[in-house]
Formats: C-alpha cells, sequence, structure tokens
C-alpha cells in the first residue's frame, strides 16, 4: 500500500474520534494531561506510519555486481576439473532450476575443431558463443570469444571479422618496427619484439580467413537429457553444467584448452628474442623499449567479436586488457600453443 492511501485512512479512522475526544476533553481543563498525551500517541502513529512506508519500496535486482565463474583458473587440476564437470552432469536433475528454457552449460572440446565440425557436436543444442585460438606452436595467439546463435554460419563470419582485424594489428605492428630508430641494443629488442607480434597476428589473419581448426569450447543451453547427449559425443572432452547461470552478461567462463591435460598453468612463448653477440658490447638504449601489447592467453573472455575491432592498443599495457591466463605445456616433444590476448 503506498504511503499517500495509508496516511489518508489513517486520517479518515483516527482523526474523527480525536475530534470528539479533544472537544469533550476542552470542556474539562482537569484533564488536560490526558489531551497532551492524544497529542502524542497520534504525532507518534503518523510518525511510525510514515517511517514504515519510506521502508516498504520495491527491493532492486540483488545481483547486480555478482560475477559467476564457470571453468578453470590457475593452478587447478584439468582432471580434476573433468571429474568435477562429468559428477555435476551426472546430478544434474532433468528439473533443473532453469529446465523451462534449458541448462547453461560449457563445452570443452577435445582438439581443435573447424567451424564446420561444430554442427555435427552442437547442432542438436542452442548455442550462444564459441571460444577459439590459433594454436600456433611455441607462439601466443589470442583467445577469442564468437557469437553464434547459428553454427557454423555464424562463426565463420566471426573468423573473418577478426581475421580483418588481425590484418590492421599486424600492419600497425609493422609501422611501429620501421620507426624504431637507432642501432642499440634497446632498440634492435624492441624492432624484433614488433616483427614478432606482426609476424604472429598476420598468421592469425591467415588461419581465420580460411577457418581454421581453431574452435575448442562452447557455451550452450539445452535440457540435463540433451546435455548428457552431448557429453556422449567423441569430439566433447567434457559438458560443465551450470545451472545457477540465468544471465551470460554476468558470467565468466575459462575453458580449459586442448593443450592442457595436467595443471593450468601460464604459457611461455618461444619466440625469438634477441641478444648480443660475445663480440658485441651492449650499448645503453636512448629510449626505453616499449612492451607490446600482452599477448597471454586471458582469464576473461576476449572482446565478444560482433564488428571489426578498432585498431589495436598503444604497446603499452593496458588496464582494460585481460590478465593473464593459462595453458598447460605438457605434449611430449612438441612445444605446446600458447595463447595471447590482445
Amino acid at each position: 500500500m503506498r504511503a499517500g492511501n495509508l496516511l489518508r485512512q489513517l486520517d479518515q479512522r483516527l482523526l474523527p474520534p480525536l475530534t470528539r475526544a479533544v472537544a469533550r476533553l476542552g470542556e474539562r481543563s482537569a484533564r488536560s494531561g490526558v489531551l497532551s498525551w492524544a497529542a502524542v500517541l497520534s504525532a507518534a502513529a503518523v510518525l511510525g506510519t510514515a517511517v514504515w512506508a519510506v521502508d516498504d519500496t520495491p527491493v532492486g535486482d540483488r545481483t547486480v555486481g555478482e560475477v559467476t565463474r564457470v571453468g578453470v583458473s590457475d593452478g587447478d587440476s584439468v582432471p580434476g576439473y573433468l571429474r568435477s564437470a562429468a559428477a555435476d552432469l551426472a546430478a544434474l536433475a532433468a528439473s533443473a532450476p532453469a529446465a523451462e528454457g534449458g541448462t547453461y552449460a560449457l563445452v570443452t572440446l577435445d582438439a581443435y575443431l573447424p567451424p564446420q565440425r561444430l554442427a555435427t557436436v552442437l547442432g542438436d543444442v542452442g548455442v550462444s558463443t564459441v571460444f577459439g585460438r590459433v594454436p600456433l606452436p611455441g607462439r601466443q595467439t589470442e583467445i577469442v570469444k564468437i557469437p553464434a546463435l547459428r553454427v557454423p554460419d555464424d562463426v565463420v563470419a566471426g573468423m573473418a571479422q577478426v581475421a580483418a582485424r588481425k590484418d590492421i594489428e599486424a600492419a600497425d605492428y609493422r609501422a611501429r618496427a620501421a620507426a624504431v630508430a637507432g642501432d642499440g641494443v634497446g632498440e634492435r629488442e624492441l624492432r624484433e619484439q614488433y616483427v614478432s607480434g606482426a609476424e604472429v597476428a598476420a598468421a592469425e589473419a591467415a588461419a581465420y580467413r580460411t577457418g581454421c581448426a581453431c574452435v575448442y569450447a562452447a557455451v550452450v543451453r539445452a535440457t540435463p537429457v540433451a546435455l548428457r547427449g552431448v557429453a556422449a559425443r567423441p569430439d566433447v572432452r567434457a559438458v560443465d553444467p551450470a545451472p545457477e547461470v540465468y544471465r551470460l552478461d554476468r558470467t565468466v567462463f575459462t575453458p580449459p584448452l586442448p593443450e592442457q591435460r595436467d595443471v593450468v598453468r601460464p604459457p611461455a612463448d618461444t619466440g625469438p628474442s634477441p641478444a648480443p653477440t660475445q663480440t658485441e658490447r651492449p650499448e645503453p638504449a636512448t629510449s626505453a623499449p616499449v612492451p607490446l601489447a600482452p599477448m597471454g592467453e586471458s582469464s576473461e573472455p576476449a572482446p565478444v567479436v560482433t564488428i571489426p575491432s578498432p585498431e589495436p592498443p598503444e604497446p603499452e599495457p593496458s588496464e582494460s586488457a585481460p590478465p593473464s591466463v593459462t595453458t598447460s605445456p605438457d605434449t611430449v616433444g612438441v612445444d605446446p600453443p600458447t595463447p595471447t590476448s590482445s
């Protein structure tokens, strides 16, 4: 009940008897103390009603500011995560809280797949997003998050947009390398970093443009029965149900990479790192080298690719850049692919 209506009802019920009592008591000066008490009680009732009406305000969304995380973090055991996801899926009731519209889940794949293969793996469940990266051996590459309601068409279109952005990024790195003046140790190292960044970005652009085997996870929504069916398919590594998720904009998904087999840990980039020769004497750099934009895998999802992104950020690490995440370089005899975030 609104405060105005409540006060009007209070006036209608309390004021007439109070008025009559005041009239009677006014004729009896001996009972003036009762009149004072009546006035005090009336004022207290009105004040209490007003306070109650103010406290009766609608409660807003209590989930504002809360973020749900689904997936792995630095230092997590990958086998432990896979076992936990399987147990959660097996225990998921057919009437899960989100069963009316389906239950959200993070699907992790055994290997990097091209867009066309996704139709076989995910074709009969609702897909909202796929995760991808170009698995260049020994190089860090960006994790990208592509909206994909229609598989594989939206994935192919998203990859084309990423390729266009990577072309711009590669050109920017080349221009920065050409702009580095001097031949001191610091200048050579900085120039080599820019050249290396251009090579990685160009390789990523070429891969995405051809619809590479780069997708390794997806966020889906389906009934518990359908999710168990997806988990039984050959290319699927795990299905991690998240019945607690109701809004994707307040959820962070961090799927393990296919090469992560034991523990989630930071990657090592084996890219070129120039060093002075034995006959070369190190010279002081005329300016401090500016690091490239971070190229480590992100624990937060990469920016959603809906339109070509603007030009790459300045070389200094940006506060808005996602913090580094991990890969597990435990493939025998092969340098593991290591992701980067722009």
